[in-house]
């Protein structure tokens, strides 16, 4: 007999911004921060390490090596409503007119938890069509430490 495996919805998922560093970068150093949450959220796209292809053709064998070579922590599209009296929201938009690093946090409602440092490249004011809520995109781009830590993953019990 085969274990089922138990999805969730996203509805209940919660961004934290805070402009500090962990003063270690996993689960503890990370925990230690007051996050400040974001509200307003409606999309958080899909984030996560991806390595860079390096191929090699031998012309003996003909046929095409692959490795992995390095890795980006990628890029996350925040899409928010527009709420300039919200306390996250302003300091995401401080996030993009800084060139300093923010710890943020994903927390999913099943208790699985996601942290990282990110540079804020954009805020993004899109105002839609009358049937439309103002909206905002921000653009962060996720970094790794000098010990190549980049995002750290805490999955509940």
């Amino acid at each position: 007999m085969t274990a089922q495996t138990s999805v969730s919805t996203a509805a209940g998922t919660t961004i934290g911004i805070v402009l500090g560093a962990p003063a270690t970068f996993d689960a503890t150093g990370y925990a230690a921060l007051t996050f400040v949450p974001i509200g307003e959220i409606t999309d958080v796209p899909d984030f996560g390490r991806e390595f860079e292809l390096i191929t090699h053709k031998p012309l003996g064998s003909r046929g095409t090596v692959k490795k992995k070579g390095g890795f980006n922590e990628g890029s996350i599209d925040l899409k928010l409503g527009l709420n300039t009296d919200d306390a996250g929201t302003v300091l995401l938009k401080a996030a993009a007119l800084s060139d300093a690093d923010y710890s943020f946090k994903i927390a999913h409602p099943t208790g699985d938890v996601y942290y990282f440092r990110a540079l804020a490249l954009s805020f993004k004011v899109g105002t839609g069509n009358s049937g439309s809520i103002i909206s905002a995109t921000c653009k962060l781009e996720l970094q790794t430490s000098s010990a190549g830590v980049g995002i750290v993953e805490v999955l509940a019990a």
